[in-house]
């Protein structure tokens, strides 16, 4: 993500600006495609935006949130986080956060553990994936670093044209840019830590 102004990286969540977003358009009835009409942005890079995938640039958010009636003040608001690291987290279970990675995803389940930025530049995000039997979705790509290890199961992970057979106390690590997909051939739900690394030469 670039810094155009007075904004400091460092004090935003950025994983929270895709779900603010979605959030806004919902609230107008809105589908992406009618985002893409009126912003000039396709609708695959706000789909992107919208499911985590992709951090936007500042004149690309500014666009979006313009068109979408919200003030630059009333967005940021909630985005802003005491970022100052207290050398420690401890974070409970319960308090996992469920969240909507891709519209229309069947039985991908996932659990945010930990959203950080850092002062050095980029942030990181760390979830749960529960992956339902049978779950379902096409390849994608993400403009950040991934680092899966697998909890439960069993699960074929697709990177492109490539497929590794995965089972518990595997890990894979990988360029998000690389189109990839879990596949759960299974009966049993399969669970996933997943970590994505965003830096700023790949926002």
């Amino acid at each position: 993500m670039t810094q155009d102004g007075p904004i400091e990286k460092e004090q935003l969540v950025y994983f929270k600006i895709g779900g603010i977003i979605r959030k806004y358009r919902k609230e107008k009835d809105m589908k992406l495609l009618d985002l893409s009409a009126i912003t000039g942005i396709g609708s695959a890079m706000l789909s992107k935006i919208e499911n985590g995938r992709m951090i936007p640039t500042i004149p690309t958010l500014f666009t979006i949130i313009q068109k979408l009636g919200i003030s630059p003040e009333v967005f940021f608001s909630q985005l802003n986080a005491d970022n100052k690291f207290p050398g420690y987290y401890f974070l409970p279970k319960d308090q996992f956060t469920a969240y909507e990675k891709e519209e229309g995803a069947k039985g991908f389940e996932y659990f945010s553990i930990l959203e950080h930025s850092m002062e050095t530049g980029g942030a990181f995000q760390i979830s749960i994936l529960q992956l339902k039997p049978g779950a379902s979705r096409p390849l994608v790509t993400t403009s950040a670093y991934e680092f899966i290890y697998v909890l439960k199961g069993k699960v074929d992970y697709m990177l492109e044209d490539k497929s590794f057979e995965m089972t518990e106390g595997d890990a894979l690590f990988f360029d998000g840019n690389i189109a990839h997909v879990p596949l759960n051939r299974s009966r049993q739900t399969v669970s996933l830590l997943v970590f994505y690394l965003f830096t700023d030469a790949r926002s």
